[in-house]
């Protein structure tokens, strides 16, 4: 049932708060984040910040899981077998663009992919991008490797991985 309801008030104008009729107060927050990344992510990240790139192996599906997790979701074992991945392998899936995630433009088409790397089992694999390379080079199965910016300007996150490029 809609009933409509007047409810009592007063009506402010922009008029009533320039000329001082109305307390209010401005002020900017600060609005800080942190939080924790977890074992399993925050190994993963330290990994990348020196040049390796881990996962973890369930110890009953031998599945290799990446990035890696505390715990297989298809068994519900715990993970402490951690293995670490050459930083090449093959192109599972991609797509072909020019836009980026921001909807920005850019002249250089680049592929979006899913790879998997050598070292890998049951199928997990590393969301990256490929660059370089023309439309009609690009293939699932195509060999690729990690391009790594220099050491000094890691941080530990994804983007230490600058692209993949063919290999």
């Amino acid at each position: 049932m809609h009933m409509n309801v007047h409810l009592a008030g007063t009506a402010l104008s922009d008029r009533d708060i320039k000329e001082g009729k109305v307390l209010y107060t401005e002020w900017k927050p600060r609005a800080m984040y942190a939080w924790d990344a977890g074992t399993a992510i925050s190994r993963f990240l330290e990994g990348l910040r020196n040049g390796i790139i881990l996962g973890t192996e369930c110890v009953k599906c031998r599945r290799v899981m990446l990035p890696p997790r505390i715990f297989c979701e298809l068994c519900y074992r715990p993970t402490e077998k951690w293995v670490k991945l050459k930083d090449r392998g093959r192109v599972r899936t991609f797509c072909f663009t020019r836009v980026r995630c921001d909807a920005s433009r850019v002249e250089e088409p680049f592929f979006p992919m899913v790879v998997e790397l050598d070292g890998g089992k049951g199928g997990t694999g590393l969301f990256h991008v490929v660059k370089g390379m023309d439309v009609s080079e690009m293939t699932v199965g195509l060999r690729v490797k990690a391009l790594w910016k220099p050491p000094e300007e890691r941080i530990g996150a994804i983007t230490d991985i600058e692209n993949f490029i063919p290999e």
